[in-house]
């Protein structure tokens, strides 16, 4: 493995997902974010798994209706296709 190989292995590894718990207003209309979580999940399905339980621990949010919203944090790295159009 090269260098350029272990940092890149080591970028990709800062990516995972956080958990927003959200305020919203009746009939889930404007929400916007009231905490977000201090936890890490490695994927998606983690956070998605856990959004029952951190509800039910974020019941004391001043708002009619809270949710929970999975997002993406951490480094991201955009795709390049590298085939080239032919001329």
């Amino acid at each position: 493995m090269t260098r350029f190989d272990r940092r890149l292995e080591t970028l990709m590894e800062s990516m995972f997902f956080v958990m927003a718990i959200l305020g919203c207003g009746d009939g889930n209309q404007q929400c916007t974010a009231a905490r977000l979580m201090p936890t890490h999940y490695v994927t998606m399905a983690e956070c998605r798994a856990a959004l029952p339980d951190q509800l039910a621990r974020n019941t004391d949010i001043p708002y009619p209706v809270i949710g929970a919203d999975c997002r993406r944090s951490g480094v991201e790295f955009a795709q390049v296709d590298t085939k080239r159009p032919r001329s």
